[in-house]
């Protein structure tokens, strides 16, 4: 009894298994996770070490060498970059693709060994290294609170009081806040008055310091109470500091702080990162959620928490939606929900069409009970509905029906020649189980090698393998039971109707399209070498006009949503790139179709979508995040604001760029060159830059190193110094002092710990001219020297404000766009220039390598191809075993290169470019390809073991076989179109709907021919 019989005999059983399928189905879709894109994981790591008074250089030498040493020794580390700049080093790690999610914990705990125990090998002077391994952290919602009227401190207040509350909602992993403004107390001391009183600087330091210290007094045993001992003393306000005692001991006049300074508590003048919403200051609040989580649900959670506490906003304070994932992803998930129901609609219409009202509904209902049963796994397996999995269950539509298709064709022609409906159904799926299920598991494998790449494109699309390895095996397993079963239920025995059929037994393949292809393949058969001639013409075009068709790795995002990223001269202050951005922020909201603007001053925003990455920290840097008011309004903006950029900024770097989907590099065109000379790559970097200016559609022109940057450096006259007793620490003070300002202490209130800073008055810190009348305290004279004593002169120097180091050598990078305007792509640009780069004479020691685009689409590639091999010899193995034949397979798998045909002309024909999802897709056409060969030539073996003339059995099973092949096709193309309508899978729709339809036609064809070759089987005339 095979699985049509007793499905047939146990009736009950069957309608369990649809009733579990339908209820099952429906209440996992109900509870499956939702997201905006699937999740991966982002490898990365910082380590961050301050290292004050340092130059790039010392940076580089005496902090990160060591720390790139150590941190080279972990296995799992793929790559390490730096970045030194003056008093900071920054190195980002990149851990290998073959470590997950699930490893990283051991991985991070591993990093912090490593760096920990570096520090000791680290010079005086260099504060502790944070590791920071949330880097990777995604805010799906990311607000801004503003207030005009309002201070920092009362919006950093609002803004935690917030954290506090919705940290709690269920579903939400972090809450944290971004662009807080440090408060300070300060105090201004006058130089002129120092010098009067001849005080010490450090000795009212010290005196700061030591007063509000917080240190143990002891207890006292009294009556058997331990009592604590609290002595006074402490601040308890900012104006208790000005009554501070500074006269030294014996002198009978007492002096106070106040007496030579001013105190008063102010926000820092340069903080490390600023926000800006539509103009405003304001305070970023960034939620990101746990995994596996259902985002739509937890927003709502959220919404209603912060419509709760809305009692609690001051009148005046705004909070601003910046991205709004859960809103996106309800968006997304509902867009894509409707393109599923309208591929199913395609899918049964066609059904109906061609197969007849019963035979329609049947496997429309198949169709609909495989989705179902997909939910129960996806939802057991916490495959969550985001863009991927979505569109993989678009994708596999059209070939859920291909076995039912199979099994429905067979059962009706074998009623028609007087089967009962038993019989048929226990014949068709005797015959077809095992050729089917060898099919779908060639139809799966065919996308293995997504699923099996370990790179972070290959975890972005994972989900797409997943999906499609689930439906397809659950559409065998209903083809071969409920498909029976349906068919017993709606057909009757003996059974002939206008609809099922067009004659009798000898004629059930009547019909104009069935006359013309039989006219057609006896015209091919008869000229087979012509035919195998004319193919492999039109296969040689394919392959030469594919040199013709864009490459991109990724396609742009269908958020309404762009960036402005902007660099002022390095060495630019954080206050000027402020004024700057606030200019810039001012016209861009004046541009029509802005909805909203949020600038981002220090460096990168939160990271709020898995494919943006924020830049590191460079006070020179700023960017802009417009909303717009749809996607075709950002195709308007883009060329206004370039030329708004071009004539009011063009001293500074600038690129516009759209929101990317899936992983990104830096830019997408990247030439890195290695070696030690600094003034040898900045040449190198400077040829690179001009031959990337001569090409028009290269822009955002720009290399890593950025300019030099202009330091003041007093040359120390040492002998005088020493006559004068004044150290190198005391000459550093004492221009700290009266420029940046030095800490000296801590002041507390509340919970709040503030630095306490001295500094020189403004007229005094913000004069460059002030510098050669500084006074240098003298411990050893005990009085102030004059700066000019111990300073010869004053040199300016031009510096190297970054040095960048890749896996522990210097490296400078040429980073480029194509321009928006120019229509091109990444590669197209990539590969005009890539001979004239290379082609760059570069000095022993010195390498050349290619980043960016290039780089990541040949990672995601190799890794794809990495498994290909190993693939296809199974699936053509497993067509091996299907037929015991090497021959039968070869004719199956001459057919496959057929699809580049089709492929080829519809990325031409709609201009669209083969991005590497268009690549899967042309991965995933072999497997339909030989799906489909394998259907007909287990069709040309049956009707062999019936007895027929070899000739006349490969020319009726191609007759045949073409309706189930065809509608097989047919309705995985249809089921394709409302895919060429989003962005993302738009390549990929285009490379599966044509090549497949082409390689259909020519398969047809071409496998018939090919097959009476292998075997030598004469032409004759039927």
């Amino acid at each position: 009894m095979n699985t049509a019989e007793y499905s047939i005999r146990h009736s009950v059983i069957s309608w369990m298994f649809v009733v579990l399928l339908l209820v099952g189905g429906a209440m996992s879709f109900l509870g499956l996770g939702q997201l905006e894109f699937p999740e991966f994981t982002i490898k990365s790591a910082m380590v961050i070490t301050p290292y004050p008074g340092a130059s790039p250089e010392q940076v580089e030498e005496e902090v990160t060498l060591p720390l790139e040493d150590a941190i080279q020794q972990l296995a799992a580390v793929k790559f390490v970059e730096s970045v030194n700049s003056a008093g900071l080093s920054q190195i980002s790690v990149e851990i290998r693709d073959q470590f997950d999610k699930h490893d990283l914990p051991q991985i991070w705990d591993e990093l912090r060994r490593k760096v920990n125990d570096a520090q000791s090998s680290l010079p005086p002077g260099v504060q502790p290294s944070q590791v920071e391994d949330d880097y990777g952290d995604v805010f799906g919602i990311l607000l801004n609170i503003t207030g005009e009227d309002f201070s920092y401190r009362e919006l950093e207040n609002y803004a935690d009081y917030l954290r506090r509350e919705l940290v709690l909602i269920p579903g939400v992993k972090k809450v944290v806040l971004d662009g807080t403004r440090p408060e300070q107390v300060v105090v201004e001391i006058s130089q002129a008055r120092l010098a009067a009183l001849n005080l010490s600087p450090e000795y009212i330091f010290g005196l700061i310091q030591n007063q509000n210290v917080v240190s143990n007094a002891g207890r006292m045993y009294v009556d058997g109470a331990s009592v604590r001992i609290h002595p006074t003393g402490e601040f308890h306000n900012v104006a208790e500091m000005e009554r501070l005692i500074i006269s030294p001991p014996g002198i009978e006049k007492l002096v106070y702080l106040g007496d030579i300074a001013t105190v008063s508590k102010a926000y820092t003048e340069t903080p490390s990162v600023v926000y800006h919403n539509n103009g405003d200051d304001a305070i970023s609040l960034g939620i990101s959620f746990t995994s596996g989580v259902n985002v739509v649900k937890v927003g709502e959670a959220i919404d209603a928490k912060l419509l709760a506490l809305e009692g609690q906003r001051p009148i005046g304070m705004e909070i601003t939606s910046v991205y709004n994932q859960p809103e996106v992803v309800s968006k997304s998930v509902n867009g894509f929900l409707v393109n599923l129901a309208e591929s199913i609609a395609i899918v049964i219409i066609v059904l109906l069409l061609f197969m007849g009202l019963r035979s329609g509904l049947l496997m429309g209902a198949v169709l609909l009970l495989t989705i179902l049963g997909t939910f129960i796994v996806m939802r057991i397996l916490a495959i969550d509905l985001q863009m991927i999995s979505l569109g993989a269950l678009i994708i596999a539509l059209g070939m859920l029906v291909d076995n039912a298709i199979v099994v429905t064709e067979g059962i009706l022609v074998g009623i028609k020649r007087g089967l009962t409906r038993l019989e048929a159904a226990k014949q068709v799926v005797s015959q077809t189980q095992w050729p089917l299920l060898g099919a779908t598991v060639i139809a799966i494998i065919a996308f293995a090698p997504i699923g099996l790449s370990q790179d972070s494109t290959g975890e972005f699309c994972k989900s797409l393998f997943q999906v499609l390895l689930i439906s397809l095996f659950i559409s065998w397993i209903t083809a071969i039971t409920l498909t029976p079963f349906f068919c017993n239920l709606l057909f009757k025995d003996n059974e002939i109707t206008a609809v099922d059929n067009e004659g009798g037994e000898d004629d059930l393949y009547k019909g104009a399209v069935f006359t013309l292809y039989r006219q057609l393949l006896n015209l091919a058969m008869r000229h087979r070498p012509i035919t195998l001639a004319l193919t492999g013409f039109a296969l040689v075009a394919a392959v030469a006009g594919m040199g013709l068709v864009k490459n991109v790795f990724f396609p742009p995002s269908n958020t309404p949503m762009f960036f402005i990223d902007f660099w002022m001269p390095e060495g630019s202050d954080i206050r000027a790139t402020e004024a700057k951005m606030s200019r810039l922020e001012d016209k861009v909201l004046r541009l029509d179709g802005v909805t909203a603007v949020t600038t981002v001053m220090g460096r990168g925003a939160q990271r709020f979508v898995l494919p943006y990455s924020p830049e590191q920290m460079y006070a020179s840097y700023g960017q802009v995040i417009i909303t717009a008011r749809d996607l075709d309004t950002i195709d308007d903006l883009f060329p206004q604001v370039e030329s708004l950029l071009a004539a009011d900024f063009s001293q500074a770097e600038y690129r516009v760029k759209r929101l990317e989907n899936g992983p990104a590099p830096a830019a997408k065109i990247e030439a890195r060159f290695y070696g030690e000379d600094p003034v040898v790559l900045r040449q190198l970097g400077s040829q690179a830059v001009a031959i990337l200016n001569h090409e028009p559609a290269a822009d955002a022109i720009r290399h890593t190193w950025r300019n030099q940057s202009l330091i003041v450096r007093p040359i120390v006259d040492d002998a005088q110094a020493r006559r004068s007793g004044i150290s190198k620490q005391a000459l550093d003070d004492a221009l700290l002092v009266n420029f940046s300002g030095k800490q000296v202490g801590v002041y507390r209130e509340g919970s709040h710990l503030m630095p306490i800073m001295a500094r020189a008055p403004e007229q005094e810190r913000l004069d460059a001219d002030s510098l050669t009348g500084l006074q240098v305290w003298s411990k050893e004279y005990s009085t102030f020297v004059p700066i000019t004593q111990v300073v010869s002169r004053f040199d300016s120097e031009w510096d190297n404000p970054l040095i960048v180091r890749r896996d522990r050598k210097r490296m400078l990078a040429v980073l480029a766009e194509p321009a928006e305007s120019s229509g091109e792509t990444a590669d197209s640009v990539f590969r005009r220039v890539r001979g004239e780069i290379e082609a760059i004479p570069l000095p022993p020691g010195y390498s050349l390598e290619w980043g960016g685009e290039h780089e990541s689409a040949g990672d995601a590639q190799t890794a794809v191809f990495g498994s290909l091999p190993l693939g296809y010899l199974t699936m053509f193995l497993i067509t091996v075993f299907l037929f015991n034949s090497v021959r039968q397979p070869i004719a199956i798998w001459v057919t496959v290169p057929l699809a580049l045909i089709g492929v080829v002309s519809g990325l031409l024909l709609l201009n669209a470019p083969f991005s590497f999802m268009a690549l899967l897709g042309l991965l995933s056409l072999s497997g339909m390809l030989i799906k489909n060969g394998i259907v007909l030539v287990d069709q040309i073996n049956l009707e062999l073991s019936q007895g027929k003339e070899a000739y006349e059995a490969v020319f009726h099973s191609a007759v045949s076989r073409v309706r189930p092949v065809c509608m097989a096709a047919l309705t995985t193309m249809l089921g394709m179109l409302p895919l060429l309508f989003d962005a993302f899978f738009k390549s990929m729709a285009v490379t599966i709907i044509f090549g497949l339809g082409f390689a259909t036609l020519l398969t047809l064809i071409v496998l018939p021919v090919v097959y009476t070759l292998l075997f030598r089987i004469s032409w004759r005339q039927l």
